[in-house]
C-alpha cells in the first residue's frame, strides 16, 4: 500500500492544467458500446477509475488503440455479451461504481446487462433505483440473482414518459443511452442537467441520436435505430480545478490553471471568491495570487456563510470536502451542509488531529471557524476515506508544518491524475512511498 509524505509550509508557484473531467469519461466511455463503429475520445484524465473502466470494455472484446496517454480509438464491434456475466467481470466491475454505466448502453444494443452491487467510495448509500426504475419503464425486466448481479433484459426497449425522483447524474446519463436505440419517444423530466450530461448529449446527437432540450431538466430522445461512430473531446476536470483554487488560497501561493474551461463551472469560482479568494480570467486560465489572508463573506443580515451542494447549476457535492478544509486558514466562520452523501464529512477528524476548529453538527453539516493565520496546521499521520476527502487532506498537509503521511492513496489516484509529479512542479515537497 503506498502513502504520500508530505512536508508542509511552503509556497507554491507556477502553472498547472487540469485533466480530463472523471466524472464526464466513465460515461462517455460506456457510450462507444452503442456502436459497431469507430469512436475516437480525446483528453481522457489517465486515472484508476478510468483505466479500469478501459480495461473492462478490453475485456468486454472492444477493440481499443490507446493512440496517446489521453487519446484512445474505441470499436465495439465484436462485444463478448456472455462476459458480463463472468466471475472475472464481477469481480473487476464489483471495484467500480462507474461500471453501471454500461448498462445503458448494453441494453439499448443487446439487449440485456447486468449491474454488480456499486464499488468505489465508501461515503454512504448510492443507490440505484432511478437507473433501474428507468429502464423498467423503457420495457426492462429486472431481477436480482444470488450471484450478486442485478439482471436486466428487454424484448425492446420503447420509448416513453418519465419523472425521475432525483435528477441523479448517472442515472440521466444511463436512461438517456438507452432511449437512444429506443422505438418511438422518451421524455426524461427532472434530468440531471450538469456539464457532463450535455457533453453526454452532444456526442450521441454527433453519433445520430436525436435529443432535445440539452442544459435544461427535460430532454426529450426521439429513438434512432443505430449509431454511428464519431470523435469527442472531453471538458477539462471542474474537481481539479476548484482543488486547485482551494491549494492556491490556503499555502498562499501564486498558481495559474491554464485551460480552466471556465465557461462551464458555473457558479464554482464564485463559492471560492465567497470565502475571500481572489482570482482573475485570462482568456480560458484562472490566476490566483498569492494572498496573506482571505476573509469569509456574511450574508446581508449579518448571518454565518452557508454552502451546501444542489443539483446543476448549484454547487457540486464533491468539492465541499475543498471548501471545508480551505476555510480552516479564513477569517470568519462557515457552515459546510454535504446534503447528498451521509458520511462524507467524517475525515474532520483528521483536520481536528491538525489543529483545526471544527464542528461536526451531524453527519451532514460541519462548522469551521477560521485560523485566520494566527497557526498553521500540523503535520499528523492519516488514512484517505475516499476521493476527495484525501485530496482535502492533501492540501491541508501541503500548507501545514512539519511532515504528514496520507496512507490509501489509492483513492487519490482513482480521481486525480500523477498528482505528486504535478504539485511536484508547482514546487512542493512531496513524494510517494511504499
Amino acid at each position: 500500500m503506498q502513502s504520500f509524505e508530505v512536508r508542509g509550509g511552503k509556497k507554491l508557484a507556477g502553472e498547472i492544467t487540469p485533466q480530463g473531467a472523471k466524472n464526464e469519461a466513465l460515461q462517455i466511455i460506456s457510450a462507444v458500446l452503442l456502436t459497431p463503429e469507430k469512436v475516437t475520445i480525446t483528453n481522457i484524465p489517465d486515472i484508476i477509475d478510468v483505466n479500469l473502466l478501459i480495461e473492462l470494455l478490453g475485456e468486454m472484446n472492444v477493440k481499443i488503440d490507446r493512440v496517446s496517454r489521453d487519446t484512445c480509438v474505441f470499436q465495439a464491434d465484436d462485444v463478448d455479451v456472455d462476459y458480463l456475466h463472468s466471475e472475472a467481470y464481477h469481480k473487476k466491475s464489483g471495484r467500480l461504481r462507474g461500471s453501471v454505466m454500461l448498462a445503458g448502453p448494453m441494453l439499448a444494443r443487446f439487449r440485456k446487462a447486468y449491474i454488480p452491487k456499486p464499488g468505489g467510495d465508501k461515503i454512504g448509500r448510492r443507490r440505484l433505483d432511478t437507473h433501474i426504475i428507468g429502464f423498467e419503464k423503457l420495457g426492462a425486466r429486472f431481477s436480482y440473482h444470488d450471484d450478486g448481479f442485478f439482471h436486466l433484459e428487454t424484448d425492446g426497449l420503447k420509448g416513453t414518459g418519465m419523472l425521475l425522483d432525483e435528477p441523479s447524474v448517472t442515472g440521466t446519463a444511463n436512461i438517456l443511452m438507452a432511449a437512444c436505440m429506443a422505438s418511438g419517444v422518451t421524455t426524461i423530466y427532472n434530468a440531471a442537467c450538469e456539464p457532463y450530461i450535455q457533453q453526454l448529449c452532444r456526442m450521441l446527437t454527433n453519433m445520430g441520436a436525436k435529443i432535445s432540450g440539452i442544459g435544461s431538466n427535460m430532454l426529450v430522445i426521439d429513438g434512432v435505430k443505430a449509431l454511428g461512430g464519431t470523435e469527442h473531446r472531453m471538458l477539462p476536470d471542474m474537481i481539479e480545478v476548484g482543488s486547485f483554487i482551494g491549494l492556491a488560497a490556503m499555502t498562499q501561493s501564486d498558481i495559474t490553471i491554464k485551460n480552466a474551461g471556465i465557461e462551464h463551472l458555473g457558479i464554482i469560482p464564485d463559492k471560492f471568491r465567497q470565502l475571500g479568494i481572489e482570482m482573475t480570467f485570462n482568456g480560458d486560465d484562472i490566476h490566483i495570487p498569492a494572498q496573506e489572508f482571505y476573509e469569509v463573506q456574511k450574508y446581508l443580515d449579518g448571518g454565518v456563510l452557508t454552502v451546501y451542494d444542489h443539483p446543476w447549476p448549484g454547487f457540486t457535492p464533491d468539492l465541499l470536502s475543498i471548501v471545508l478544509v480551505t476555510a480552516i486558514q479564513a477569517k470568519g466562520s462557515v457552515l459546510v451542509h454535504q446534503k447528498m452523501f451521509e458520511s462524507r464529512l467524517f475525515f474532520v477528524d483528521k483536520l481536528i488531529d491538525m489543529g483545526a476548529q471544527i464542528i461536526l453538527c451531524d453527519p451532514h453539516r460541519a462548522v469551521v471557524i477560521g485560523l485566520e493565520r494566527e497557526q498553521q496546521l500540523r503535520g499528523i499521520t492519516m488514512s484517505s476515506p475516499d476521493i476527495r476527502a484525501g485530496v482535502a487532506l492533501l492540501i491541508a498537509a501541503l500548507s501545514a508544518q512539519g511532515k504528514s503521511v496520507i496512507q490509501n492513496i489509492e483513492q487519490i489516484d482513482r480521481g486525480y491524475q500523477n498528482i505528486d509529479d504535478r504539485l511536484r512542479n508547482l514546487g512542493a515537497d512531496i513524494k510517494r512511498v511504499s
